[in-house]
């Protein structure tokens, strides 16, 4: 039985992918962050029987004694802590920083160190900016329109240098736009659906002009075990998207006029990055995943919207969102 570490475990992809891993028969470790009151996340809302056979590590992903600790014994390894919020990262990118940047520099030293068999480091299809030409393939430019951005694209630099340097197995995992359960309702689809589920005659949106590859949960933690697999991957940058776009206006259209047809939209100026920073066009390219691995979509893009519908119209479901944005 292969042994693996989580990082970002209590997050939303995190805590979907620890739960894949553990019913894919894998012995699972999951690194979440620490915090007073001991509260796993979302881990915490797992099933006994699932939680039972996941060895919980509380830490710091900054803390490279912890994660040097957290990484012993380990086979794989699947990093994902990180500061995420775009607009915060507005504010605060020093600790985008610490955590992206230092964070994943922790991680690579330690899966070194333990001579980790494969190391998956977790980007964001945030990093190539605006669409130059579509689909987006993984060598499309690099062009970082935020400082969230700008700490990925570090962190996956310095992976693939240790892939170079040490030759350490590592692999950039790019997923695109992921939705589903448990994701923030800052991100746009649950913030549409929990604004029609409060009864709101008219709901604030931000741009509605840019287009997203948008990708459900489920879809997007099985690429990662086909990952993990794939030895021609060591030393790749590769995504996992679709191969489509949707507007966000059209997304907009599509789940009102499923909860509630009579709604209308208000542009909210709270809402909108700046011209320049404002990433207009994402599309992915999945061509070196699918020839590399045998993964395959098992969701349509309706039915995750529907499944994420279902999920967030169940009031016990969201009391367990806090402030907290360490994970992803």
């Amino acid at each position: 039985m292969k042994k693996v570490l989580v990082t970002g475990a209590d997050g939303f992809i995190g805590s979907h992918l620890v739960a894949y891993l553990v019913g894919q028969g894998y012995s699972v470790r999951a690194f979440c962050f620490y915090n007073s009151m001991s509260s796993l996340g979302w881990l915490d809302t797992l099933s006994e029987d699932v939680k039972s056979k996941i060895d919980f590590y509380l830490g710091d992903i900054r803390d490279a004694q912890l994660v040097n600790e957290a990484m012993n014994g380990i086979d794989i390894v699947y990093h994902l802590a990180a500061l995420i919020t775009i607009p915060y990262s507005y504010k605060a990118t020093s600790s985008y920083i610490d955590t992206n940047i230092k964070g994943t520099l922790n991680v690579l030293e330690a899966a070194k160190i333990n001579k980790v068999k494969r190391v998956l480091i977790t980007s964001t299809s945030e990093v190539y900016g605006t669409a130059q030409y579509i689909p987006i393939d993984e060598k499309h430019p690099k062009n970082a329109q935020s400082p969230y951005a700008a700490s990925k694209i570090g962190a996956d630099a310095l992976a693939l240098s240790f892939y170079q340097s040490y030759g350490l197995p590592v692999t950039i995992v790019r997923p695109f736009n992921t939705f589903g359960p448990r994701q923030s309702i800052r991100a746009i689809i649950p913030t549409i659906i929990t604004q029609l589920n409060n009864g709101n005659d008219v709901i604030s949106l931000g741009n509605l002009k840019p287009t997203r590859d948008f990708l459900f949960i489920e879809d997007t933690v099985s690429a990662f075990d086909k990952i993990s697999k794939a030895e021609k991957l060591i030393g790749q940058e590769v995504n996992i998207a679709t191969n489509s776009e949707i507007g966000m206006r059209d997304l907009a259209k599509l789940i009102i006029e499923k909860i509630n047809p009579k709604v209308t939209i208000k542009i909210s100026e709270e809402r909108l990055r700046s011209e320049k920073s404002e990433v207009y066009r994402l599309y992915g390219d999945n061509t070196k995943l699918l020839t590399n691995t045998n993964w395959m979509l098992t969701h349509t893009f309706e039915e995750g919207l529907q499944k994420t519908i279902d999920w967030y119209s169940k009031p016990s479901n969201l009391q367990m969102f806090s402030n907290s944005d360490y994970q992803l």
